[in-house]
């Protein structure tokens, strides 16, 4: 009972590229360390909840659960209630198991119809761009998938929690009903409120009396905060009739999914020209699936599957595996080559060959092999490349998305100041859980009175015909999410996760690096100076491509 959990569950915040003239400061936080347990989050509401549970009993996931519905209330400027929460878990006896908490495209929607369907407004600048077709919208209706979260968080909770969906949901309500604005949530709502005038629902929810929010201001939500308290009151329902506390938090997804808050989004959809449907909803359902890994210098490294872009960290791994890191040095021009130029490869092979494997074959077992990683090792030179160099897998082998043509035009800045945010938490019995909660970000589309934001995560498909993650009805694009969870000899070692989008597993591994071959300490090891290629084919902003760019933190 007395042994400490110190700083295992991370959180990293959203890359600075501050200048400083020392080469490592002194910390500017301090490790959480704990008796019962840790939990990290985006804010101090997030991780306020999940502490609560620790105090009412509950263990890391109990925690974890709260922390994310918290975070969907409190934190709308990065995520919200109807977006994406991808789950790593490890329970007591040392399993580890993925929850894949991404919803799918609604079963309507067609890549053709994307194709040649003409841009309205807000759905990538205020006005209209002129009737540009060849575009998935980054806002609006169009973006809309199934909710991913509420299932995800449910099932972790169901499966291996302890506690009910109304004490995890309670610290959330109380947030709803009233929660004082910080500057970054002020700021979010002032820089969408040209497009709230688009949306009836949302300028409601953000902008009832037409007055901005200030800092300090009491923000309500009351049409979430009773969708909260009808998912609670289902699962009271359930247990009085004589329902498992199993059976009780599947009622509460069958109202959700099943019921009265997807009859109504159904509603919205139908009457705003949307194509999110009931069956949709109803045909959602998420069971705990196995994880991906890989080792590296005697840990194991454990992430979700080919829907996210998860594995691109182990391939990294693999690849410079091979290589004596600590002699370059930290930080050395020697050192940041060679984890970049693996970058690059990693990241080609997920633009070419990652996406649902529902729908489309992937070939996990040779991208995650040491033996794959060595031949790409071998591609690594002493002058950078600039070419985009995906594995040649299959016959015929996988397609860049720069071999395709591909348009872009122009996204208005309120629409790119979207992100992510992170709740990882861990117990005194060395159960984990790491999370990735985002989408549904401002500005969103409210649904009807339910108090849910939309999520606009179908902008991560591609249209390029034939390509792995085209967009299709009833599948998942492949997403940028990444928790993680790392052990050593089956214990437990690090879960963390981090916002950044295509940058997260960049940031992650840097962070996990310095921990394994530099020795620092986590807080340390998160402060310290970062890189970051984009070298890549972007998740958003229509799928951008910067050969060579590379992004130093100057420190």
């Amino acid at each position: 009972m007395g042994r400490r959990i110190g700083a295992l569950a991370i959180c990293l915040a959203v890359l600075a590229w501050g200048q400083t003239k020392k080469p490592y400061e002194p910390l500017i936080g301090e490790p959480a360390r704990g008796l019962r347990g840790a939990v990290a989050g985006g804010t101090g509401f997030a991780t306020e909840a999940g502490l609560r549970l620790y105090h009412e009993g509950g263990n890391a996931v109990d925690a974890g659960v709260a922390a994310v519905f918290a975070a969907a209330v409190s934190e709308f400027s990065h995520f919200g209630f109807g977006g994406e929460c991808p789950i790593l878990i490890r329970t007591k006896d040392g399993k580890i198991h993925a929850i894949a908490g991404v919803g799918t495209m609604p079963k309507l929607a067609t890549a053709e119809f994307f194709r040649h369907r003409r841009l309205q407004p807000g759905e990538v600048r205020r006005v209209a761009p002129g009737g540009e077709r060849q575009f998935i919208p980054v806002a609006g209706l169009m973006p809309a998938l199934v909710p991913g979260m509420v299932d995800a968080v449910l099932v972790a909770l169901k499966e291996f929690g302890t506690k009910s969906a109304a004490e995890v949901l309670q610290p959330a309500i109380e947030l709803a009903d009233g929660m004082p604005l910080d500057e970054m949530r002020a700021r979010s709502i002032a820089r969408s409120r040209e497009f709230f005038q688009l949306w009836p629902t949302s300028y409601r929810v953000f902008l009832g009396d037409g007055r901005l929010k200030r800092p300090g201001d009491i923000f309500r939500q009351p049409d979430l905060a009773r969708t909260m308290r009808a998912m609670a009151a289902a699962e009271e329902k359930a247990l009085a009739a004589g329902k498992s506390r199993k059976e009780a938090i599947d009622a509460v997804r069958d109202y959700f999914y099943r019921g009265e808050i997807a009859r109504k989004i159904d509603a919205f959809m139908r009457d705003n020209g949307g194509l999110l449907r009931y069956e949709d909803m109803a045909a959602f359902r998420l069971e705990p699936e196995s994880p991906v890994s890989t080792t590296y210098r005697g840990y194991r490294v454990f992430k979700c599957g080919f829907w996210t872009q998860s594995p691109v960290m182990l391939q990294i791994l693999n690849i410079i595996e091979g290589y004596d890191l600590r002699a370059m040095g930290h930080n050395s021009a020697d050192y940041i080559h060679h984890i970049v130029e693996a970058m690059k490869l990693a990241y080609a092979d997920r633009d070419t060959y990652y996406a649902d494997p529902k729908f489309v074959h992937v070939p996990g077992a040779t991208l995650l092999s040491k033996e794959y990683a060595a031949e790409r090792r071998k591609l690594i030179g002493p002058q950078a490349s600039l070419e985009f160099r995906p594995g040649r897998i299959g016959d015929p082998p996988g397609k860049h998305p720069s071999e395709y043509d591909i348009e872009r035009i122009p996204i208005d800045d309120a629409l790119m100041a979207h992100d992510t945010t992170c709740v990882n938490a861990i117990d005194k019995d060395g159960i984990m859980f790491s999370a990735t909660p985002s989408g549904a970000w401002m500005p969103p589309v409210i649904a009807g009175d339910t108090g849910i934001p939309l999520t606009q995560r179908a902008q991560s498909f591609l249209l390029a015909e034939g390509h792995p993650n085209e967009l299709a009805g009833g599948k998942r694009p492949r997403i940028t999410l990444s928790p993680t969870i790392v052990t050593r000899d089956g214990r437990p070692f690090l879960a963390l996760s981090t916002p950044g989008g295509d940058n997260q597993d960049q940031a992650l591994l840097q962070l996990m690096l310095n921990v394994i071959e530099f020795g620092m300490g986590t807080q340390r090891a998160m402060e310290a100076p970062r890189f970051q290629s984009r070298h890549l084919v972007s998740s958003f902003d229509n799928h951008a491509m910067n050969p060579g760019d590379l992004r130093i933190d100057e420190r």
